[in-house]
């Protein structure tokens, strides 16, 4: 295929999913439901696409994804919800003198450009602790640098929660009154959380396709011949985790936005696992993988399994095993299969590519079109 007709069939696939967004747009009252996964596909595809550039892409096992979550998470919500509200948040133990003067000073600034600032402040805040914690963490291989990293998450949360955080955090009580996508009016609630992660997405890519990008790839394949080759190791993996962590930050702010209210338990280390689950089964090391990962296992565990938490009875027989939590059951034997028929995932370490469409097509016609010696040897027979 020719690349202006493959630059011709993304602008129509471009422009149809702008189309198909602001479709769900005038929806969102009666389809609730699906406008809320796309959004939460959108943001987990960040996530995913931020752990897959550390753990498949630089080879660094991280399982810190939740604490770096929550940090953005915190920030932006602290610096977005309305002043006016926010001492109803604190109302326990108030909030920071200090954190009110930046609100004050903020306050002529419009909705949409404070949520971006608040967005990548949280991004910095959490690059900065990555620095930090990079710094001796780094130095651990595989299952050991997971395990630390798993305690930085851990004590980010405990953190977050502790009383001595309360006039910043608001302690166990969580934030509260967080603005959602689009402001008030609720418009711009699938394309902000799209558009975001569309940009945020790009970055990583062209980061991926530059100089700095096959040095990582070199790590991952073999540390020792890329470092014979000139790449400075240290400073490549601390670079990697700064920007997985600060886009990490950045899906964790979106998360907030989302649910509107957060609260430290929301980024345990499930939340970690969650987005691991999604980038083995998208495909480490790719992308694409990545984004379709996201949205398909969310999809599934929020949406598509429900009917097998809802008993169900036909005439008086009780259908056994409908009851709730039997989605996650039905979940789990999805991902098994899954693992055992796509090992390396849904799109391994490819990228989507628009020659594969045809490519496929002619698998599909092989498959199921009978060449003309196949039936001569089926009347033979």
């Amino acid at each position: 295929m020719k690349k202006s007709t493959k630059t011709l069939c993304s602008c129509i696939a471009l422009a149809l999913l702008v189309g198909f967004l602001l479709y769900m747009e005038t929806l969102k009252t009666t389809q609730g439901m699906a406008v809320s996964i796309l959004q939460k596909g959108a943001i987990f595809s960040i996530a995913a696409v931020s752990m897959n550039l550390l753990n498949g892409f630089t080879g660094l096992f991280s399982l810190g994804q939740a604490g770096f979550m929550a940090i953005g998470a915190y920030v932006t919500a602290i610096f977005t919800i309305p002043t006016e509200k926010i001492v109803a948040v604190y109302y326990m133990n108030g909030v920071s003198e200090g954190i009110m003067s930046i609100k004050r000073a903020l306050s002529f600034l419009p909705e949409p450009v404070l949520v971006l600032l608040a967005l990548i402040a949280g991004g910095l805040v959490a690059a900065g602790f990555a620095a930090l914690v990079g710094i001796p963490v780094l130095r651990l291989k595989s299952d050991y640098l997971a395990i630390a990293t798993l305690g930085f998450s851990e004590i980010i949360r405990a953190l977050i929660s502790s009383p001595q955080m309360d006039k910043i955090t608001n302690g166990s009580y969580g934030l509260k009154n967080i603005p959602g996508f689009g402001g008030e009016n609720g418009l711009g609630c699938l394309l902000v959380p799209f558009g975001i992660a569309a940009l945020c997405i790009v970055i990583m890519v062209l980061l991926i396709r530059s100089s700095y990008g096959r040095a990582f790839k070199a790590i991952a394949e073999d540390e020792v011949a890329a470092e014979a080759m000139g790449i400075n190791l240290a400073h490549h993996k601390e670079m990697a985790f700064v920007i997985s962590s600060f886009f990490t930050a950045v899906a964790g702010g979106l998360l907030a936005m989302y649910m509107r209210s957060i609260e430290a338990k929301t980024f345990q280390v499930i939340l970690t696992y969650d987005i691991l689950l999604i980038v083995v089964i998208g495909g480490i090391g790719s992308v694409t993988g990545s984004v379709i990962g996201a949205f398909l296992v969310t999809a599934s565990k929020e949406w598509w399994l429900r009917f097998f938490d809802t008993p169900l009875k036909i005439g008086n027989f009780q259908v056994p095993l409908l009851r709730t939590g039997f989605r996650m059951v039905i979940f789990s034997l999805l991902l098994m299969a899954v693992v055992l028929f796509w090992r390396r995932g849904l799109m391994g370490n490819r990228e989507f590519n628009w020659d594969d469409i045809p490519r496929f097509g002619r698998w599909v016609k092989r498959k199921f079109t009978k060449t003309p010696a196949t039936e001569g040897g089926e009347r033979n027979g």
